[in-house]
């Protein structure tokens, strides 16, 4: 049985994240999604907004999203399933909305940690729209704000009609400094190819192919514009650099508690020294490690070793062999709060073989 894709839309309140589902619920694309909606307290609201006569909009109204959220969207999924393998013609995928007041790690978390949900379903993407008018001011003021952006893995720059071009670099520049793994894609009212938003693998560890693309980086002479291997510069075998967050945006200082650090390693390393490496720091530290992604060169392994995390949840496999063309390197990007980069980054030599 081929598992169901699950799409995770999130943003903070007034992103625009109904809009979008509307738009995905009621384009002629010849899908069928079920839709889970996380309501804040009682009285359901956003599932009224919800348009689309053949989709069905299932309700949690627990309020923000926490660690209970878990046991009530693993009842609703295994439900779904259960209706799934009855009905005459069933559903193609799966959208949850989370409130805009929520942290989006344990909904993440619950397709990891619970066996049949994990069997059955898959999580796609985890896709954050931003209110580019308000946002500076948001992620100043709200933590839930900044988990949105550290755990997506593509974030939709809305409402860009708002916004001077100038300030638009700017808000891009903070967020690739807060997630240097997500792709910003600017939109008005949310419109965008749903093709980039739906059954993007943005989770999927066959589909990890690089971790540091040139999308990521500002063009050459932006702020905040990161020299990579292909600028000429070597830092003694392994590059790496972290964002620095203490810059002025918008006109005032800020200071994110989430950011990104990226390290690379043109050394083989050590199988067991990385494995035990990454089981204790995210043992140790992962409440503060929101979410992180890896392509190791295993010593005497001819295929490459991917692994993602989410919070203390480690995933990994060897997937394909490494090309001939390919450089031989180990690459992995930390996104999360207080980040000693230093001690990643010397934990990380430490696995050389």
């Amino acid at each position: 049985m081929i598992p169901i894709p699950v799409t995770v839309l999130t943003g903070y309140l007034g992103a625009g994240k109904t809009t979008l589902l509307n738009r995905i619920l009621t384009e002629d694309h010849g899908r069928r999604y079920a839709v889970i909606v996380n309501e804040f307290g009682e009285i359901g609201i956003d599932g009224d907004l919800v348009v689309g006569a053949d989709e069905e909009v299932f309700e949690m109204n627990n309020g923000c999203v926490c660690c209970t959220v878990r046991g009530d969207l693993i009842r609703v999924v295994q439900g779904l399933m259960k209706r799934q393998a009855s009905a005459t013609r069933g559903f193609d995928a799966i959208i949850i909305e989370t409130t805009g007041l929520a942290d989006p790690g344990p909904v993440a978390q619950t397709f990891f940690v619970d066996d049949e949900v994990r069997a059955r379903t898959k999580l796609d993407s985890v896709t954050t729209l931003v209110d580019a008018r308000h946002v500076l001011a948001t992620l100043d003021e709200s933590r839930e704000a900044r988990e949105q952006i550290a755990f997506a893995d593509q974030i939709l720059l809305n409402k860009t009609d708002l916004v001077e071009a100038a300030e638009l670099t700017r808000i891009e520049a903070r967020l690739r400094r807060m997630n240097p793994l997500a792709e910003i894609h600017r939109t008005v009212r949310g419109v965008i190819d749903l093709e980039k938003v739906l059954g993007r693998g943005g989770f999927d560890l066959d589909r990890i192919v690089a971790l540091e693309p040139e999308f990521l980086n500002p063009e050459h002479g932006e702020p905040g514009h990161v020299h990579g291997p292909d600028c000429g510069h070597d830092d003694h075998g392994h590059e790496h650099h972290r964002h620095e967050h203490d810059q002025k945006v918008g006109g005032h200082d800020h200071g994110d508690d989430v950011a990104g650090v990226s390290l690379r390693l043109d050394r083989p390393v050590d199988g067991n020294k990385i494995s035990v490496w990454l089981n204790d720091l995210l043992q140790a530290q992962g409440a503060d490690i929101l979410r992180a992604k890896g392509i190791v060169d295993v010593k005497g392994e001819p295929r490459r070793l991917v692994f993602q995390a989410v919070h203390m949840i480690l995933e990994g496999d060897l997937q394909r062999p490494w090309a001939p063309s390919e450089t031989r390197e180990s690459r992995m990007v930390f996104i999360g709060r207080n980040l000693d980069e230093a001690a990643l980054r010397a934990g990380f030599e430490a696995c050389a073989a």
